[in-house]
């Protein structure tokens, strides 16, 4: 396997993000920031639920999609070491190669419809997604020996489980999207329990248009160009109504995408 040079960088946590969960209030901020700057940096690392919309519908169960490295079709990456991680970029065990791009957190809050929307406390989401290339590891040519940009993340007291990522590329046939199942629990998750939800998060078009002008995705404009939601096999029954991300930041500093979706 080749590597290059950023393949041996040390791993690293969310840097900003995670010191001022830690460690800032929002008067710290204040005063480090100034209100503009400490408004803008709350609001992005803020649970979902604070200020998006509960969903008035349950989220639609979709495919799984050739990929899913879940056991249910070829490799099986849930019960390996490691799987249980916020940062989803780089690969783990025998290989450390980062998947590079424009970077992406995804906030996913799940709630439960059955119960007025509550959130769903200590339940597990399985994230994954291609990379810029329009490649998923463990399946497509070249990085069959990859597992990058796949994780599980329990869901924390707002019920959002948020990732560390990039923003996937647009591959032919398909809208911008990242798939995602729910189990009970971790425990659930990596031993292969049942699926509570299945479903996949569509991005908009206007984020979408901005991260395939940089580099490494050009590809992505030309795929983008000859589809829509509206056309999306996945999407196109009802435009993503209720798996729609609302994303926020820029190509220089990264984006943020939050849905808070219903199961």
């Amino acid at each position: 396997m080749t590597h290059d040079s950023h393949d041996h960088e040390p791993a690293h946590g969310d840097g900003l993000h995670e010191d001022l969960v830690r460690l800032a209030s929002r008067r710290d901020a204040l005063r480090m920031f100034g209100a503009g700057g400490a408004a803008a940096i709350l609001t992005s690392l803020a649970p979902v639920s604070a200020f998006a919309a509960t969903p008035t519908g349950v989220v639609p169960t979709e495919t799984a999609g050739p990929y899913p490295g879940d056991g249910s079709n070829g490799p099986d990456v849930l019960d390996d070491s490691g799987i249980v991680r916020h940062d989803i970029r780089r690969s783990f065990g025998s290989s450390r190669t980062l998947a590079k791009g424009v970077p992406l957190r995804v906030n996913l809050t799940i709630t439960q419809a059955s119960k007025d929307y509550a959130p769903l406390v200590g339940a597990a989401v399985y994230l994954w997604h291609c990379d810029r290339s329009g490649r998923y590891s463990m399946y497509s040519s070249g990085v069959e020996d990859e597992n990058y940009l796949r994780g599980i993340v329990e869901t924390d007291d707002s019920g959002t489980a948020w990732f560390k990522t990039i923003f996937p590329a647009c591959y032919s046939g398909r809208w911008p999207h990242i798939h995602f199942e729910v189990y009970a629990s971790v425990a659930k998750a990596t031993s292969n329990g049942p699926i509570v939800k299945t479903s996949q998060i569509a991005l908009p078009k206007s984020t979408c248009d901005k991260v395939y002008a940089t580099s490494g995705y050009s590809a992505s404009v030309r795929n983008l160009a000859q589809t829509s939601l509206s056309k999306d096999m996945v999407f196109g029954d009802d435009g993503a109504i209720h798996q729609l991300a609302t994303v926020t930041g820029s190509v220089k500093t990264g984006f943020v995408a939050n849905l808070t979706v219903a199961i």
